[in-house]
Formats: C-alpha cells, structure tokens, sequence
C-alpha cells in the first residue's frame, strides 16, 4: 500500500512538472514571438492556421491544467473506481504519455515560430505511434468501468465481454501504434497511417463486442434451459 502510494506520488510530480514546463516555455519565449503564431498544419505539413500569441502559448498549459484535474476526479468519482484501482499505475502512466504528447505538440509549435522549422509529418506519427500503443496496453489492463477502456452497450453489460474486447484493442492499437510510426518513413502518406489504423480498430472492437456479447447470451439461456 506504501509502495503504490509512493508510485502515486511519484506520477503526481512527474504530471504537475510537465504542466509547469509548459507554462515556463510559454512565459520564457513570449517576446520572441509573433502577434500571430502558426499553430496548425495541414497534411502536407504546411501552415494552415494561426493563432494570437496570447492563445497559441498558453491555451496548450491551461488544457493541461485542466486535463489533469479531470483525470484525478475519474478514479474519485467513477461508480466502479474500485476496479480502476486495479489498473492505477497503467492508468497513471497513460496520463503520463498524453501529456508528454500535448508538450511535445506545444513545444513544437514555440520552435516553429522561433524559425526551427521540424516537419509535423516527422513528429506526429513519432508521438501518436506512442500513445497508441500506450492506449494498447491501457486497453489491456483495464478492468470494467465507466471512463477508460472499450465502452459499449455491451461490454458494459458484461465483464467477460468486457475482457477479451478490451484484450483484444490492447493487441490492435499496439498493432496501430506501430503502423502509424511507419508514417515517418511514408510521410506523403502519414494522414492515412494515423487515421485508418484508429477508425479500423474502433469498428472493429465495436462489432466484436456485440458478436461476442450474443454469444455469451446464448450460453447463459442454455445454462438456464438446462437449469
């Protein structure tokens, strides 16, 4: 109990530091930069949105803030936050990976408009190739409850149904993450490498869940026949 205490902690620090670098960076380079910031591309990795300064250096801080105030209420207020102590450390390192995701994004944004100039189409399948496979292994170790894992109707009405579906997309966005990190080497095709993989395995565990929770059905009313 001391021990996982302790590991708590230890995510807590590591969550609120990254949030700090953020706002610091933020703080640190808002003279060096433009009335208007780029701050979205396009596929093709070129600049097809802007933003004010004020908004493009600390909207990305304060959703942090606000991301990580949201993510320490789930296990405090979900209905089944007992079951969500059973996969803690996966959930916290989750946590973990996002934000490193949205800081490597905000900081990529600051280097952009200070004149290092690093291709979107080379960072972004590198840091959602992570993440995916991240969520793979969240999947996988998350028992039932109401704000983490492969929510249906029917995975929600069955814990077996729930296992082997969320085993099952921890595989595939392992599978996914994987796939999209090829998007650095195929980078004319990097939109396709992000978005396919994730919309294939959402059909994909959606539909699953429903075929097996019909079966599992159907072996609970011949139990009940026979009974």
């Amino acid at each position: 109990m001391i021990k996982d205490m302790a590991y708590m902690k230890k995510d807590e620090t590591i969550i609120l530091t990254l949030i700090l670098i953020a706002f610091t960076s933020s703080i640190f380079f808002y003279q060096q930069m433009p009335d208007q910031i780029a701050a979205h591309w396009n596929a093709k990795g070129e600049v097809d949105g802007y933003m004010s300064k004020l908004w493009g250096l600390f909207l990305m801080p304060m959703m942090l803030t606000g991301i990580a105030i949201l993510f320490m209420l789930i296990p405090k207020i979900d209905p089944l936050k007992a079951n969500i102590e059973k996969f803690r450390k996966e959930y916290n390192h989750f946590i973990i990976i996002i934000f490193i995701f949205m800081l490597l994004v905000h900081l990529h944004i600051i280097l952009w408009n200070i004149g290092i100039e690093i291709s979107t189409n080379l960072i972004i399948p590198i840091i959602s190739g992570f993440l995916f496979y991240q969520v793979g292994i969240l999947c996988e170790k998350a028992k039932k409850n109401w704000f983490i894992g492969i929510r249906t109707p029917w995975t929600l009405s069955n814990e077996k149904v729930w296992d082997k579906t969320n085993k099952l997309a921890g595989k595939l966005f392992r599978i996914a993450g994987i796939i999209v990190l090829t998007g650095t080497i195929f980078q004319k095709y990097m939109i396709y490498l992000l978005i396919i993989p994730v919309i294939f395995v959402a059909l994909y565990t959606m539909i699953y869940s429903y075929v097996i929770y019909q079966k599992e059905e159907k072996v609970i009313k011949k139990h009940h026949v026979r009974a």
